[in-house]
């Protein structure tokens, strides 16, 4: 290879000296050709060898001759064939990358795996809008690329944001794209069947969308998001209003029901009261306690759109159903869940028995107490 490393070398530097785009197109082409054909059997050092001549050539024919159309035509082959090339030279492929013309960037863009995260970023933060398109397609992008793409608030580009399920966003990213979905019905509904879009997030959606998307989202709702889309548009629809996303401190509850416990007063009475009061705090840690679980078990469950969880707690607890509706009522600072919903909730409340009830709030507080190590099985 040192032989053929240096011929090629050698062949590079002639056609830099002789001046010709024309000779420097030919030399990439001939040097991209060679590296495509053995190009899984390379060391490292021999794809730097690769990538410094290809660079080198690249660079020359940016500068003299890009204008003409057969120099663009020329990069945009050796882009379309180094991009699916894993072990690609990856000086040059930034450079392709970084290239305005966005036919020849758009291949390494949408498929080279030898682009890092920071080169995306810098991509999404300098680049134009069809650059960040490109991005935005592919197949897995990292937070933080997609928070620097809808930093910059293309709607096109959330738009394909949104419909790539390997794109991860992050809370910030979606109160971005939810800002632009109030004026977008495509993207509100696209947005809203995310399954990676927090709950708090897809209920605010749900508050400012028509009736229209409402509608649209429950019909393109994917079997797993069916019901809690459905229970946010009850809600929403009977003019409730939760704030989940609100910090709460559990500290002086936790006292207070601590003396009713010490002094036998805690009972399903006082929890009814705490939940007809909507004070919120105290019927998390009561319900706790009676059903012998703990406060994070039950506030995610009242944190949750669906309701059906939060009838395992009351019913383990040997709740009644007037108490559990109280205690359900209680998640909304203001209106109360519909009627249609609160006969369904009665209906599964009534065919679940305590002993499955306490089954199942074990096995979630085991879950939550030991979670599942990175890389760990989930089943």
């Amino acid at each position: 290879m040192l032989t053929a490393g240096q011929a090629i070398v050698d062949e590079v530097e002639a056609a830099i000296r002789a001046g010709s785009a024309e000779k420097c197109i030919a030399t990439a082409k001939r040097v991209t050709d060679l590296f495509l054909a053995s190009a899984g059997s390379f060391n490292s050092e021999q794809v730097e060898l690769f990538d410094n001549v290809l660079d080198r050539l690249v660079k020359t024919i940016e500068l003299r001759a890009l204008a003409d159309i057969s120099a663009r035509m020329a990069l945009t082959d050796i882009s379309e064939q180094l991009a699916p090339v894993t072990q690609a030279p990856p000086a040059i492929i930034r450079r392709l990358a970084g290239n305005d013309e966005i036919r020849i960037a758009r291949p390494v863009l949408q498929e080279s795996s030898r682009l890092s995260a920071d080169d995306l970023v810098e991509i999404a933060q300098t680049k134009s809008e069809q650059h960040l398109l490109a991005v935005a397609g592919r197949w897995w992008l990292k937070e933080v690329v997609t928070d620097a793409l809808l930093a910059r608030r293309f709607a096109s580009v959330s738009r394909r944001l949104v419909n790539n399920p390997g794109a991860k966003v992050s809370p910030d990213g979606f109160a971005v794209i939810l800002a632009q979905a109030e004026y977008d019905p495509v993207l509100a509904v696209e947005t809203g069947i995310r399954a990676d879009l927090p709950s708090e997030l897809r209920l605010q959606l749900l508050r400012h969308a028509t009736e229209e998307v409402r509608g649209r989202l429950l019909e393109r709702a994917p079997p797993y998001l069916f019901e809690e889309i459905r229970h946010a548009v009850a809600a929403v629809a009977a003019g409730v209003d939760r704030d989940m996303s609100q910090v709460r401190d559990f500290a002086a509850a936790r006292r207070h029901i601590a003396k009713l416990r010490d002094s036998g007063e805690l009972n399903e009475a006082a929890l009814l009261g705490f939940a007809r009061q909507r004070k919120y705090e105290e019927t998390v840690v009561a319900l706790a306690d009676l059903a012998q679980s703990s406060i994070e078990v039950i506030r995610s469950l009242m944190q949750s759109l669906r309701s059906e969880g939060l009838l395992v707690p009351c019913r383990a607890a040997g709740l009644s159903w007037e108490t559990t509706a109280a205690v359900m009522e209680c998640r909304y600072t203001t209106g109360s869940m519909g009627p249609v919903e609160l006969a369904h909730a009665k209906g599964q409340f009534t065919k679940m028995t305590r002993e499955n009830a306490d089954r199942l709030l074990r096995f979630w507080q085991v879950r939550t107490s030991h979670p599942p190590k990175p890389g760990g099985r989930t089943h």
